[in-house]
């Protein structure tokens, strides 16, 4: 599967994604193009914007990756990463979230990030199972949603549960395990 970084000249195809997603779905998200270039292509947050193409080289998915600012909506800390992956149904277990996710990895890196947060709804099952397979572990849960943590750098993850329970007094925080470079160890 190859990937790119988008471009302004690709929302229409991003559009296109979401669209597909909420057909599939029924989960409503906005998805016109002008919310497609604030949100993803000229966000000023952004650390990279980038989209998997299929053989015949028409976008079927993309992966949006920015740096968290105070008070975002997500709760994140100022400073990590903030991930978003969206899929067409049609090209799902195809190696497109795979190859996205490699190449954010490789942005977060070089942009210095620490941490990187998946916010997914509860819902979302193959969502929640993405994820995972790319070695994000859950560290908070809410009404609806869970937070998925991927340590970009060695980090004490025990430390950061501690930390999301004092936030926000959720007991529901959860130590994930070493395969991502999250340590669970004191």
């Amino acid at each position: 599967m190859d990937t790119r970084m988008a471009s302004i000249g690709d929302a229409a195809a991003l559009t296109r994604v979401l669209r597909d997603i909420i057909d599939h779905t029924g989960r409503e998200r906005p998805s016109d193009d002008a919310f497609v270039i604030r949100q993803y292509l000229a966000n000023p947050a952004s650390i990279r914007c980038t989209v998997a193409l299929d053989a015949a080289g028409e976008i079927i998915g993309f992966q949006s990756l920015i740096r968290a600012k105070a008070g975002n909506r997500y709760d994140v800390p100022e400073g990590w990463g903030i991930i978003g992956t969206h899929i067409s149904p049609r090209a799902h277990r195809q190696g497109g979230g795979s190859a996205l996710f490699r190449s954010s990895r490789e942005a977060a890196e070089q942009a210095g990030l620490e941490r990187i947060d998946a916010c997914i709804a509860t819902g979302n099952a193959s969502g929640l199972r993405y994820y995972e397979a790319m070695g994000f572990r859950t560290y908070r849960e809410s009404t609806g949603i869970v937070q998925k943590l991927y340590g970009v750098r060695p980090v004490r993850l025990i430390h950061l549960c501690q930390a999301a329970m004092m936030s926000d007094h959720s007991p529901a925080c959860r130590v994930g395990t070493a395969a991502n470079g999250l340590s669970t160890t004191g």
